[in-house]
């Protein structure tokens, strides 16, 4: 887990294109929810760079700010 932590942040400060492992750990999520999200057309937007399928950061922040609900002062 902690190389999963690294591998993040080492890609967050060198490039803002984050693999679905790494784009799920910035989100709190699992790589198979992410996957499953991608596959429904649901889920932060992504890029196919050749073969490979890559979440920038900006994408996930905001796919996030969208999700997000207030809570209700009841």
């Amino acid at each position: 887990m902690d190389d999963d932590i690294e591998r993040a942040q080492r890609a967050k400060k060198g490039s803002p294109f984050l693999s679905t492992e790494q784009a799920a750990f910035y989100l709190g999520l699992s790589a198979r929810k992410l996957q499953s999200m991608r596959a429904q057309g649901a889920g932060p937007r992504y890029r196919r760079h050749s073969r490979y399928v890559r979440y920038h950061v900006d994408d996930l922040d905001a796919w996030s700010c969208d999700t997000a609900r207030e809570r209700s002062h009841a």
